[in-house]
């Protein structure tokens, strides 16, 4: 059995309608309307421990649901779900010592004291034993290039401090999970890379298995190896990061940097042309056209100074995934 085993879960929440005007404020007195969404019609995985995995999709896909029922917060209407053999919420009290939860719009740190008095009072918590809290800690702020705020208050922090706080905080106590909500939203670039290199560097040596929810492709890149991608509830993808790539990655970006003035081209895989101030853009469909072919084809229309080649965006991978699971 894996680590983390999900099973046919569902989740539907019943929604009070309320309609504008004096009228309907008084009718929804008497009788209120009601709708119901299903949040998650019917989800099933498995993660192996010491794995990290990107849970991905828009607003609205089910990611969040599902993520709170990981983490015991809610109870699906049915399906199963066992975490190193607990039920998240049933089995609460015990659950909670073996997850931590980085919510990237969230804060766990008290906002009025130094993040340390937090560690102080999360230690009391988790009933952590003395030498192995300091030690524990003592690595944590290392790591994570803390060692001169964990003094100072909280909300003096700038966001990128803040959030390595919060890191270090939901691993005082040794979790074999962290839950990760947008843990770099709104970071400066050596923040995320700080960030990113700790979060692989506990996974790597702690075996700390990590599921990621980010907005931000590039922590998806930089972190997982897997991804399960959600969609109105349901999962559309759920394997490695490099195999979606190669099943969506046939769109070509190519740009030339030309003198010469070109009429639109009409070649079968040319897909888009676009002037630009140096020359011109294209976007070429390279199952239909490949590279070497189309620059063939283009040389012999103008004169080429300059080219780029560039592949499709995983973020605009993604979004025609979503686009062919609604068709």
């Amino acid at each position: 059995m894996s680590f983390i085993n999900v099973s046919h879960i569902t989740k539907t929440f019943k929604v009070a309608q309320k309609k504008s005007g004096i009228k309907a404020t008084l009718k929804n007195f008497i009788k209120r309307d009601y709708k119901y969404i299903e949040a998650i019609k019917d989800i099933s995985f498995n993660i192996e421990e010491g794995s990290i995995v990107g849970f991905i999709g828009q607003n609205g896909a089910g990611k969040s649901t599902t993520i709170k029922i990981l983490s015991g917060i809610l109870t699906p209407d049915s399906g199963t779900v066992t975490i190193d053999g607990i039920v998240p919420w049933k089995e609460r009290k015990e659950y909670v010592s073996k997850i931590g939860v980085v919510f990237g719009a969230r804060s766990q740190l008290w906002w009025d004291i130094p993040a340390e008095d937090t560690f102080n009072l999360l230690k009391d918590i988790y009933k952590i034993d003395e030498s192995k809290f300091l030690n524990r800690k003592e690595y944590l702020v290392k790591k994570l290039n803390i060692e001169d705020i964990i003094h100072i208050p909280v909300r003096q922090l700038s966001l990128g401090q803040r959030m390595r706080c919060e890191i270090a905080a939901s691993l005082l106590h040794e979790p074999k999970i962290l839950f990760l909500d947008e843990p770099t939203i709104g970071l400066d670039a050596l923040s995320k890379q700080i960030v990113r290199e700790f979060i692989k560097k506990i996974n790597k040596e702690q075996k700390v298995t990590v599921i990621l929810t980010t907005h931000d492709m590039s922590d998806i890149e930089a972190l997982a190896k897997r991804i399960i991608i959600a969609c109105k509830g349901e999962i559309v993808y759920d394997g490695q990061l490099k195999n979606l790539k190669q099943k969506f990655d046939h769109h070509k970006y190519v740009t030339v940097t030309t003198n010469t003035t070109l009429t639109k081209l009409r070649k079968k895989g040319i897909i888009t042309q676009e002037k630009i101030q140096e020359g011109y853009k294209f976007k070429i469909d390279s199952l239909l056209l490949n590279t070497s072919d189309f620059l063939n084809y283009l040389s012999k229309k103008t004169s080429i100074e300059d080219l780029e080649i560039d592949n499709e965006s995983l973020e605009n991978i993604i979004i025609n995934l979503y686009e062919e699971s609604n068709k």
